[in-house]
């Protein structure tokens, strides 16, 4: 199988965050056939769900990968329960140590039960679209657009550069 170009959206608001992102970075570097190329700084950004829980800290990662879609994405969903993710079908959009999310695999285009790709909402999230925009700026995300031209029209979420100074204390 000929490498793909995925990337991969990461976020978390529990059990200090950042460190949860910079851990399920250094596990997607370690997928079997799979390089990771490239990621994003960090971001902070408000919770698209109920406004009592915390920020969350979102990234964004470029792998090249020979794994197909649907194994990619289960690797994915693996690093999550390692990572102490539990997943239940009424908490849409609640707290969570980590949620990783594969916006993109090549030009791949499809909606099943177990994948849609695009992800779908991805192209109207500023926590995506801006770290995407920092590592592929010339991203088409197939039927929507330009990541770049995108970033006009979506929804705001209050996003900023993730440091270690006084934002690192919000995030925690």
């Amino acid at each position: 199988m000929t490498a793909q170009r995925a990337f991969i959206g990461l976020g978390a608001n529990l059990d200090d965050p950042a460190r949860q992102v910079e851990c399920a970075l250094d596990a997607i570097a370690r997928l079997p056939q799979t390089v990771l190329v490239t990621r994003s700084a960090l971001y902070l950004s408000r919770p698209m769900g109920p406004a009592d829980q915390p920020d969350y800290i979102n990234a964004v990662a470029l792998v090249e990968t020979r794994l197909p879609a649907a194994t990619l994405l289960e690797a994915l969903l693996s690093i999550e329960r390692q990572q102490g993710r539990l997943r239940s079908a009424g908490q849409r959009n609640a707290p969570r140590t980590l949620d990783l999310d594969l916006l993109l695999y090549g030009e791949l285009v499809c909606d099943d039960q177990a994948l849609t790709l695009p992800h779908p909402g991805a192209h109207q999230r500023d926590f995506v679209l801006v770290p995407l925009a920092q590592i592929a700026p010339h991203t088409v995300i197939p039927g929507r657009g330009r990541v770049t031209e995108l970033l006009t029209t979506c929804a705001r979420h209050g996003l900023r550069e993730f440091t270690d100074g006084p934002l690192a204390a919000l995030a925690g």
